[in-house]
């Protein structure tokens, strides 16, 4: 349970970096942000675990990456872009 809400905060927190990071305004939602945070943070998990061991800062800077790589394609997907405003 305590790994769920980590996952939950942690992905949080990656989702709100990524989308500051980009530039424009994402047209996504928070939840939608939530989730893309917590899959790119259980994705990096997952690789950078077994490849390099799991250094924390090293994690953090790859989930918040692909965070923002991963909101980039959900815009493209369903046609939701950025606002240059």
């Amino acid at each position: 349970m305590q790994a769920i809400i980590g996952s939950i905060i942690a992905g949080l927190i990656i989702g709100a970096v990524a989308r500051l990071i980009l530039p424009g305004k994402q047209d996504i939602s928070i939840f939608m942000t939530i989730v893309i945070g917590v899959i790119s943070s259980l994705i990096v998990g997952i690789v950078f675990g077994a490849a390099l061991g799991g250094h924390p800062w090293i994690s953090w800077i790859a989930s918040v990456v692909v965070a923002c790589v991963a909101i980039v394609i959900y815009g493209g997907i369903t046609g939701r872009k950025q606002l240059n405003r």
